[in-house]
């Protein structure tokens, strides 16, 4: 998979709620499909659609313990998602600082634009 194709599957992946709940749920460590499902009012079988997108992506990998098959976080896909949106932050965060400079010296010419005090004009 190319690299804009894993990013894009990625952000697929993440658009959906329930996949981010099941990856909040798997960063505090692994979790069987049923242990996943819990917190859901939905079938076992709707959770493992939402695995299987979210193993498509990169995001999870699952294990073979027995008969149990434990999923498991995987950070590579999610650090080259957040190093993405990196570039943007800077750029937003430039673009609030710009916007916080306007506000404040349109504020500062609103005050040296207001009568003072027992002035008449």
């Amino acid at each position: 998979m190319t690299p804009t194709a894993r990013l894009d599957a990625t952000f697929a992946a993440l658009a959906d709620p329930t996949r981010r709940a099941i990856l909040a749920r798997l960063a505090s460590g692994e979790a069987s499909v049923n242990e996943l499902a819990k917190p859901f009012a939905m079938s076992q079988p709707a959770i493992s659609k939402h695995l299987k997108v979210l193993e498509r992506a990169g995001l999870i990998a699952r294990g073979r313990d027995a008969q149990r098959r434990p999923c498991r976080i995987r950070a590579k896909p999610l650090a080259s998602a957040s190093k993405w949106l990196e570039r943007y932050r800077q750029f937003w965060e430039g673009s609030y600082e710009r916007k916080g400079a306007l506000l404040e010296e349109m504020k500062a010419e609103q005050t040296n634009a207001l009568p003072t005090r027992g002035s008449r004009k």
